[in-house]
């Protein structure tokens, strides 16, 4: 199917598909929460234009993947899609170019430049381009050369650090003007390594297609057969990094209830383990640790607004 033959809903589902427009939470749940942390003390100005930085630069890291796992050729070992991993599959099924996620990835990231200097405008302060623009260098060199960090075991480092303390840090420096800021970081932890687990679950159905390029994942350090203990590992330490805000008295009592998550956390594990050569099973393993990050976040950012 060529481009100019895609009309109507079709148009819409393969854009929603090519932008992974669901995979939006993994960042708008954190700078939310970092955001509400001074709740109610919230500054309109800067939760919107800051959720659209965010929102576009996602959309651009998710666009460049794509183009970058399409060109080293990741995306062509298994050409069947999955939906939770293994890339949209649209440039291998001829739906988009690879010329096409690049101009999009550029064009959205000249978006989220735009709302970048809003905020700087409205904080004169360098600390928001400086930040801006160390967001932007990691989501590029994640998948692209010459660094190629997702290709080196650096995938889930890069991803904690953007989807949890620079988001996080980044949202309450919004409401604040405060950073660097303990508070924040220490809160930022678990969504972090929250969304690292995403990305860790991921990697395991996408093994065999990794290592024939010489994609060198964590999952591929520790093997297929063993990556569930890497995966009960970040997530232990996410629910931990909460029992320690709360004790520290950064969360509410409230955010006792984001450890009823362990069970989804448990049985996406139990999956890992009994099934790491079953992509089809996989699925199942990937989309309960998207819903267990999902709703983790929902109890905390209510936990600092209640």
């Amino acid at each position: 199917m060529g481009q100019g033959n895609i009309v109507g809903k079709g148009k819409a589902a393969y854009l929603v598909r090519a932008l992974r427009l669901p995979f939006l939470s993994a960042s708008v749940l954190p700078f939310v929460f970092g955001s509400m942390i001074g709740f109610p003390h919230v500054k309109v100005f800067c939760v919107t234009f800051g959720l659209a930085m965010v929102a576009f630069t996602h959309l651009s890291a998710n666009l460049m993947n794509d183009y970058a796992d399409s060109k080293y050729g990741v995306d062509w070992q298994d050409m069947r899609f999955y939906g939770f991993f293994g890339g949209s599959k649209l440039i291998q099924e001829k739906v988009f170019s690879q010329q096409f996620y690049l101009k999009m990835s550029i064009l959205f990231f000249l978006c989220s430049a735009l709302c970048a200097a809003l905020l700087t405008i409205y904080w004169r302060t360098p600390i928001v381009p400086v930040c801006y623009g160390i967001g932007i260098f990691l989501a590029w060199a994640y998948s692209h050369k010459p660094l190629l960090l997702s290709y080196r075991a650096l995938g889930e480092a890069v991803i904690f650090i953007a989807f949890g303390p620079a988001l996080v840090m980044g949202g309450y420096f919004l409401q604040t003007g405060i950073f660097p800021s303990a508070k924040s970081f220490l809160l930022s932890v678990p969504m972090g390594l929250l969304v690292a687990a995403i990305l860790f679950a991921n990697e395991v159905p996408d093994y065999a297609a990794d290592i024939k390029v010489g994609k060198r994942t964590l999952v591929a350090l520790t093997g297929p057969a063993k990556a569930y203990i890497g995966y009960y590992a970040l997530v232990f330490f996410a629910f931990f990094f909460i029992i320690v805000n709360i004790a520290a008295g950064h969360l509410r009592i409230f955010s006792f209830f984001a450890l009823a998550c362990i069970l989804l956390a448990y049985k996406a594990g139990r999956i890992l383990k009994a099934h790491y050569n079953d992509k089809l099973k996989l699925v199942e393993s990937s989309r309960l640790t998207i819903v267990l990050h999902t709703t983790v976040s929902i109890v905390l950012i209510l936990a600092v607004i209640l």
